[in-house]
């Protein structure tokens, strides 16, 4: 699975120093990064599901890139699409101009979803304005609407993005941050039973509800009881309050569908889409609304019924390009149907590691899958699981975890030889981490009691 490379023509030494020295990682112990003994993976070169880092060693890309990529790293026909659009021009403004890229794509995307629903698409960089540009979408809707509508309704444990608006919806409580002075007004319930239980005076002020469909990701790959979605769905059309569906990680095939929103029929006011929606080649995401929600915006920026909001990379022409060729990639090799037969070899393989000494629960959704791992035996020892991510690095595997929640989402090409690989440097990297923690646990009760 490894293949050690004798030469290559990367200074490995300096270019770790060198990001040592300037660089600031995110979501990163930055005093444990720069230590000396912390040598970090270089990588630097990608084909299908495996990456390769500067030394010459190969890794399956156990969760696609931080979540984004869908067909592999090196596509022919996604890097062809880029390389045409980039002879022509890499980009240019979308305030006042279109491109054929972005134009195209929207027509896409558009077409993906029954004929009158979700038929207007808001181009933005990322997830997390993905979500931003949807509260602020929503907050002006009730407003032009004469409506007093203006608090938002999420899910505890839900994670929306980092941006001060996609923040408040609860990234800030989950990473310990505590509150802003930049937050919307937002409020968290734990269920839908919580949802249905609002009081009147709190539906009355509520513009929308957002949700991350059937599985909640930064969680720890937490999943939605069957039919959450759908009474979420009906609460807010009772109400009058619009839907916001987070498609940011779900999307593009991750659940087994194209959107996990298929699953239950639920067609929401506002649905985000990024990170697959380039195949993961570059920074695009988008906002879908309904007909409904953008004929209220049916005026001027001078009389406040403009939607004032935008980026200087928005419609960017490679980022369009390259997402209008992965969806093509879709159709041409029919990823969908192909994927059905490796999510349930998947869900018998993650059976296995089931029983496993250590493992405390598994949990599936489609081709994404979190497994979590007891707290250490004796209680005083750090989370296990990043233990067992840099374990599975000597077996050729590239995850990262959730607090204590391993994360399997490989791109859906990977096959189903890497995906056996995949699972068995899971289940030795388990049992090697749990019976350390074994060990170590005994060696400090002796400790203690001599």
């Amino acid at each position: 699975m490894r293949t050690k490379i004798p030469m290559t023509e990367w200074n490995t030494e300096k270019l770790i120093e060198a990001d040592k020295r300037f660089i600031w990682h995110p979501f990163t112990d930055m005093p444990e990064w720069c230590a000396l003994e912390h040598e970090p993976l270089v990588l630097v070169e990608g084909r299908g599901a495996v990456l390769r880092d500067s030394t010459g060693r190969e890794y399956i890309d156990g969760n696609s890139s931080i979540w984004t990529n869908i067909h592999g790293h090196n596509h022919p026909h996604i890097n062809a699409a880029i390389r045409r659009q980039l002879d022509r021009v890499a980009h240019t403004s979308f305030l006042g101009f279109t491109n054929p890229p972005a134009v195209e794509l929207a027509q896409a995307i558009v077409g993906l979803f029954p004929d009158n629903s979700l038929s207007r698409v808001f181009f933005s960089d990322d997830g997390s304005t993905g979500i931003e540009v949807a509260l602020r979408i929503a907050d002006q809707y009730w407003k032009l609407r004469h409506s007093r509508k203006h608090h938002f309704v999420a899910f505890q444990n839900g994670y929306h993005g980092d941006t001060a608006g996609a923040a408040s919806l609860g990234a800030a409580a989950m990473f310990q941050i505590g509150a802003t002075r930049w937050n919307f007004p937002a409020m968290q319930v734990p269920n839908i039973k919580a949802l249905e239980a609002l009081a009147p005076a709190e539906i009355a002020k509520t513009a929308a509800v957002v949700i991350e469909p059937l599985i909640q990701g930064a969680a720890g790959m937490r999943l939605w009881a069957p039919g959450t979605l759908r009474a979420v769905r009906d609460w807010c059309t009772r109400t009058d309050t619009l839907l916001i569906v987070d498609e940011v990680m779900t999307g593009f095939g991750r659940t087994g569908r194209m959107f996990a929103s298929d699953h239950e029929g639920v067609i929401p006011d506002m649905m985000v889409m990024a990170k697959g929606l380039s195949g993961g080649y570059l920074p695009l995401a988008i906002t879908l609304v309904t007909e409904k929600v953008f004929s209220a915006f049916d005026g001027s920026i001078e009389e406040g019924k403009a939607l004032a909001y935008g980026h200087s990379y928005t419609g960017n022409a490679l980022a369009c390009a390259a997402a209008k060729a992965s969806l093509e990639v879709f159709e041409t090799e029919r990823v969908l149907e192909a994927l059905q037969s490796k999510i349930q070899y998947l869900t018998s393989a993650l059976a296995d590691l089931q029983k496993l000494p250590g493992v405390k629960e598994v949990r599936q959704c489609g081709f994404i899958a979190g497994i979590e791992i007891e707290e250490s035996p004796n209680g005083l020892r750090p989370l296990l699981a990043t233990a067992v991510c840099m374990e599975a690095r000597r077996h050729g595997l590239l995850t990262r975890p959730l607090r204590n929640i391993v994360v399997l989402m490989p791109p859906l090409c990977i096959t189903i030889d890497q995906l056996t690989k995949a699972v068995e440097a899971l289940r030795v990297s388990i049992a090697d981490v749990w019976q350390r923690s074994v060990i170590a646990a005994g060696k400090d009760a002796e400790e203690i009691t001599a």
